[in-house]
């Protein structure tokens, strides 16, 4: 191997460790898997994590990135030993981290690497990641809230966060397409449909006909004709009529159980996350435990505008767009003002199969 034949492998080497770190950044988890051989390990024993495989690596990727709320890598150059069409070598690492749980910290690492020359260039055949220091002490610092699809420049998105308008925006493709893999990723099936009427009719197909269906009380099924649909078309078992059918002073058991263990239960969220998390808000908390795990199957329709980015975001548009609309509707419908007194956050299902999200590309609801 010539010298100046060596020189190109190791700019494509500092190069490649250079894009792995630009990939988590970017939460760009099938580019960061796409940067391994085929055959390709990520070994992480201080997670612990260890992924064989591009396919394992992205879902793995994505199950670990869900759990952050800020996350900042910064790669400094180490060794390589070039040995013909593979390579050794290190790169050092400074992190800072806190996840949705609260867990936090600055970590030094190393990545124990091993390279492989193929036909699109270098590729990590083998990376083992090493803590070397780890600091839990509080971080002082916030992530910056991502900019909404608005237009926004990625310099003004760290200056301050989303307006509370931009949460009535409709997100983009891609990050359409970013919040279905990760639910994907974290057990629910999801699908990308195109309007409101798509999603009536792919409801009747998920819901047998003669099922016991407990729909939430939302402005979207409200407005898609679903909630219709369900409860005044006589197809299904209809939980609502019969609960408003009862007196709440003396058949409060009952109204509980009906609500609590129906077959399905149909409804939409407050947010959706691109990073694979369902938030949901009550006054009464009432519809949450069918829609938790009492029900055998969910099906949560979501308009775009209530993708978000994080967790934190979705919070955010709980308090300062839902809210007040909800409010709204309910100070003109029951006299009385609405609250957040219950919320639920499913990050994963347990139960692969059992909640389906169809993710619409129009705004529909609050």
């Amino acid at each position: 191997m010539n010298d100046f034949q060596a020189i190109a492998d190791r700019v494509e080497i500092e190069a490649l460790r250079g894009e792995f770190t630009d990939a988590a950044m970017m939460r760009d988890r099938p580019r960061l898997a796409s940067l391994f051989t085929a055959d390709g390990a990520l070994r992480m024993p201080n997670i612990p994590a260890e992924l064989v495989g591009r396919e394992e690596i992205r879902a793995g990727g994505e199950r670990l990135q869900s759990q952050w709320d800020f996350f900042v890598q910064t790669t400094h150059p180490g060794t390589i030993l070039l040995d013909g069409d593979t390579a050794t070598g290190r790169a050092y690492i400074q992190e800072l981290a806190r996840t949705l749980d609260g867990r936090q910290g600055l970590n030094y690492a190393v990545y124990h690497d091993r390279y492989q020359r193929t036909g699109q260039g270098w590729k990590f055949a083998e990376r083992v990641y090493e803590v070397r220091y780890l600091d839990t002490s509080p971080l002082a610092g916030a992530a910056p809230h991502a900019a909404q699809d608005s237009g926004t420049s990625p310099a003004d998105a760290t200056a301050a966060p989303a307006a509370a308008a931009s949460f009535a925006c409709p997100a983009s493709a891609e990050r359409l397409e970013r919040a279905a893999a990760a639910l994907r990723a974290g057990g629910f099936a999801a699908e990308i449909l195109d309007d409101a009427a798509a999603a009536r009719a792919r409801v009747k197909d998920l819901v047998p006909e003669g099922a016991s269906v407990l729909t939430g009380a939302s402005e979207t099924l409200r407005l898609s004709g679903i909630d219709e649909d369900i409860n005044a078309g006589g197809r299904y078992d209809a939980i609502r009529p019969r609960v408003l059918a009862i007196d709440r002073a003396t058949g409060a058991d009952e109204i509980r159980q009906l609500v609590a263990g129906p077959e399905f239960v149909v409804n939409s969220v407050a947010a959706v996350t691109e990073t694979g998390s369902l938030v949901l808000a009550s006054g009464s908390g009432s519809q949450l435990p069918a829609n938790a795990g009492g029900a055998a199957h969910a099906v949560w329709i979501v308009g775009a505008q209530k993708v978000v980015p994080d967790l934190s975001t979705a919070l955010r548009r709980v308090e300062e767009h839902a809210l007040p609309l909800e409010n709204a509707r309910a100070q003109a419908v029951y006299g009385m003002p609405s609250a957040v007194n219950r919320l639920l956050i499913l990050n994963a299902e347990p139960r692969p199969g059992r909640g389906t999200v169809l993710l619409l590309r129009e705004a529909i609801g609050y």
